[in-house]
């Protein structure tokens, strides 16, 4: 299995890649992590993830900036190969983000990307913070109980989402998506590869998966 962690310049490349080869090694996956910024190997990989942090326009603008990359991203998707987006790789998959300006995203997921309303609270929101969902939503989910622990950095967030697409959620302030799918393409708002033995289920619940 060859696994592409997209690097556009943005993102926990490192340790999203050993949290992958991790994963793999703990569920007895034979895988291979490339992190990469070759279109032609996303193209080939049986399974693509996209990390980001920082600005949702600065991210797009760095898959932009690389010739074909963010086309093979979404023919990868397209082609129906298990796609997973991290931190603001999940908010990429939204219809657009509201972050400096309006700037579109692939549209696999419903919704926009604004800044959390939490009067009285910090931003970024940053921190552990429990997961809740319905046990059996999803199969990135299994092994997990509600209430587990992620970790979480950011200041912007799923709005305007289908809550057939809103597999988990987390609480600032209110309810703030933590986690999306629609077919083969799913996303995490907090960061897997920091949220040790939880990130570690769910990225081999990932690597397992056979949406």
């Amino acid at each position: 299995m060859l696994v592409a962690v997209v690097d556009h310049g943005s993102g926990n490349l490192a340790s999203a890649s050993r949290a992958l080869e991790l994963a793999a090694s703990r569920a007895g996956l034979d895988a291979r992590v490339v992190v990469t910024a070759d279109p032609a190997e996303v193209a080939r990989a049986d399974r693509v993830v996209l990390p980001g942090q920082g600005a949702f326009a600065d991210s797009a603008a760095g898959l932009a900036a690389v010739p074909g990359l963010a086309e093979a991203v979404a023919a990868s998707a397209d082609a129906g190969r298990p796609f997973l987006g991290i931190c603001v790789g999940m908010q990429l998959m939204a219809e657009r983000g509201l972050e400096h300006q309006v700037t579109p995203g692939f549209g696999w997921i419903c919704g926009q990307i604004a800044e959390l309303e939490v009067p009285g609270l910090r931003l970024p929101h940053m921190g552990w913070n429990t997961l809740e969902f319905e046990p059996g939503a999803h199969a990135l989910l299994d092994g997990l109980r509600p209430g587990d622990h992620a970790y979480f950095v950011h200041s912007y967030a799923l709005a305007g989402g289908d809550p057939a697409q809103i597999i988990a959620r987390t609480d600032y302030g209110g309810p703030v998506v933590a986690m999306v799918a629609s077919g083969n393409r799913a996303g995490t708002q907090f960061h897997v590869e920091k949220s040790q033995e939880v990130g570690l289920r769910i990225l081999g619940n990932f690597l397992r998966w056979r949406p």
